[in-house]
């Protein structure tokens, strides 16, 4: 087998990293100190694999999200694959694990609800196949791991409608084949999994050549490459690397920010406290046995886990105070790696409470006793990428709104949450967003299944103009959802949009040349304009869309635009298109200038 080393050194340009570590080689990997090969794993081994998975994707998740096929500068899918795996970490994390099933399971179950974006939702599939494959599972060996991780790849290719290779399935299917050929050749599972990376990273960089659009935009598969520092993590975490870096960015902080870019700390609302804190840390040489330390902070709060030995205990609680079960740390030992986060205000980031709250908008209907669910009418639930668009689509009746948009992938649990507060016993969801459609399916499986069972349909509509156009056809006073569905698709299908915003790196895309800080125009998804200026790109962008055919042509200005240079340039499309009807109005997009909706 050749080293990864070298393999790393002959990489093709297209994957620019700044991080890139290379892996070991089979034959360089670390040996037990005794010698004897590594065999078998215990669920505290397992467990250890997903927080090194967790850890080491949070160091490289900013390079997955500059592989965005288009050079727009809301690259998200590095982003929404950690906060999956963040939200499967946490709920291994929560509670202690006696077997493999059990923490492949708590992976499975944390994954599915906090999983975003179509790659987070892939992910998660791939991690349920995982855990369905491991079930009754006390301890790990390879051919465990190889059935698991071809479990894997069924599910994830059997939740995807129409797949595509040159993806992260492609990745995930290589990786299982590769993971059957290793298990009939070794039982050492440093040296199984050396094999898993090596094929993962064989995969990654072949993407190319199966989507011709990586590499005509001279990129590899985003998720693809996610999946592969998943398993590299746990990799390095088997053979003794480091998977958290000095150089890291705070993580926490970075994707509060993507989540909720308008919740502006000290000038917001504050949301209620509900969780408390999430403390975690270490005690060394702590001067009490570790079972009584385990009574101690068991009594502070909910989901305490502490585990270790007379020399270094670890120590996991939700608290409303932190100070609490610090100072008692203090007072035990000699406290280090400590994290405290406000579980509130991730809670509030994370289900776009903030985002409605300052657009003024009221919260969702609270969920009446179930002999108040109205059988009929039907509900509708929205994503909206800006507070402008959640105050639209609550004035064209939609009774819920979900804050989300690109590099702010709602998760399956807040579509969920956000359909079981209406009173409908029907609802509609509508994505708004091609990288939100899977969550949403995901999200109305889940909701069917509920405490609080809904009938969910999904409207795959890709855009928030094509959200709006949705809901010009909704009344409540429609009661057959299948009529309602009818006259929802048939206004999206009259609706074309325009996008237009700021390379953040040169490319080749769709045959146009483009250089980092260009101005670009996306027409229904396509790369068909660009320029130096926003007003010269956006009315290139307007011919080529067709303007001069429709009778509406309606603009959307983002959340970094004045409204006067957003009136200015309104009258200027006037100008150019006399006989059609223009109007503005504020959607409070992210990244975007304006998003240009004709119909």
């Amino acid at each position: 087998m050749e080293m990864l080393d070298k393999e790393r050194n002959d990489r093709n340009d297209m994957e620019t990293s700044e991080t890139e570590s290379a892996v070991p080689s089979v034959e360089s990997r670390d040996a037990q100190p005794d010698g004897q090969a590594l065999t078998t794993l215990s669920a505290r081994d397992f467990q250890s694999l997903f927080q090194a998975a967790y850890n080491w994707l949070a160091h490289n998740y900013e390079q997955v999200n500059r592989m965005n096929v288009f050079p727009v500068p809301d690259g998200d899918t590095g982003t929404n694959m950690l906060l999956t795996i963040k939200s499967a970490w946490m709920n291994i994390s929560a509670r202690s694990h006696e077997t493999v099933s059990a923490v492949a399971a708590a992976a499975a179950e944390g994954a599915h609800h906090g999983s975003r974006g179509n790659s987070g939702v892939i992910l998660g599939q791939i991690l349920h196949g995982f855990s369905q494959a491991l079930r009754e599972k006390a301890t790990l060996n390879v051919q465990d791991m190889a059935e698991a991780l071809r479990a894997a790849t069924e599910a994830a290719y059997a939740a995807v409608p129409a797949p595509v290779e040159g993806t992260i399935l492609t990745v995930s299917r290589e990786v299982s084949v590769a993971a059957e050929a290793a298990a009939q050749k070794t039982r050492d599972l440093r040296e199984f999994l050396a094999h898993i990376v090596e094929a993962a990273d064989e995969a990654v960089r072949r993407t190319p050549e199966l989507l011709p659009v990586l590499k005509q935009a001279g990129v590899v598969d985003s998720g693809g490459k996610g999946l592969f520092f998943v398993f590299e993590g746990m990799y390095r975490a088997l053979t003794g690397q480091p998977v958290q870096m000095d150089d890291a960015p705070e993580i926490s902080a970075v994707v509060e920010a993507r989540l909720d870019a308008r919740a502006h700390k000290g000038h917001r609302p504050l949301p209620p406290q509900r969780w408390g804190f999430d403390v975690q840390f270490l005690i060394e040489q702590p001067n009490k046995p570790v079972a009584e330390i385990a009574r101690e902070i068991a009594a502070m709060g909910d989901c305490p886990l502490v585990e270790g030995d007379e020399h270094l205990v670890k120590v996991h609680v939700h608290v409303f105070d932190p100070g609490v079960p610090l100072s008692y740390g203090v007072a035990t030992g000699f406290v280090t790696d400590v994290v405290v986060e406000n579980m509130d205000d991730m809670a509030a980031a994370m289900q776009g409470e903030i985002a409605q709250a300052q657009a003024g908008l009221p919260s969702a209907e609270a969920l009446p006793n179930e002999e108040g669910i109205d059988e009929e009418r039907i509900g509708v639930v929205a994503v909206a990428p800006g507070p402008g668009f959640a105050e639209i689509f609550r004035k064209l009746g939609a009774q819920g709104v979900v804050a989300g948009g690109q590099s702010m992938n709602p998760s399956v649990a807040e579509i969920v949450e956000a359909v079981s507060q209406l009173p409908m016993r029907r609802v509609i969801v509508l994505p708004n967003n091609s990288n939100i459609l899977m969550a949403a399916q995901q999200a109305a499986k889940a909701a069917a299944k509920s405490e609080h069972s809904r009938q969910v349909t999904v409207i795959p509509t890709r855009t928030a103009p094509q959200g709006v156009a949705a809901l010009t056809a909704y009344s409540p006073s429609i009661t057959d959802i299948d009529e309602l569905i009818a006259h929802m698709n048939a206004q999206i299908e009259a609706v074309h949009t325009g996008e237009i915003t700021q390379a953040v790196r040169s490319a080749t895309v769709d045959g146009i040349d483009v250089q980092q800080g260009d101005i670009i125009g996306l027409h229904d998804g396509r790369l068909v304009s660009r320029g130096d200026h926003v007003t010269d790109v956006a009315l290139d962008l307007l011919e080529k869309m067709g303007a001069g055919d429709a009778s509406l042509i309606t603009i959307y200005y983002g959340d970094f635009v004045a409204e006067a240079a957003a009136r200015n340039f309104a009258e200027t499309v006037r100008r150019e298109y006399p006989e059609q009807d223009i109007e503005l109005a504020y959607g409070g997009q992210p990244h975007y200038y304006y998003i240009l909706s004709i119909e």
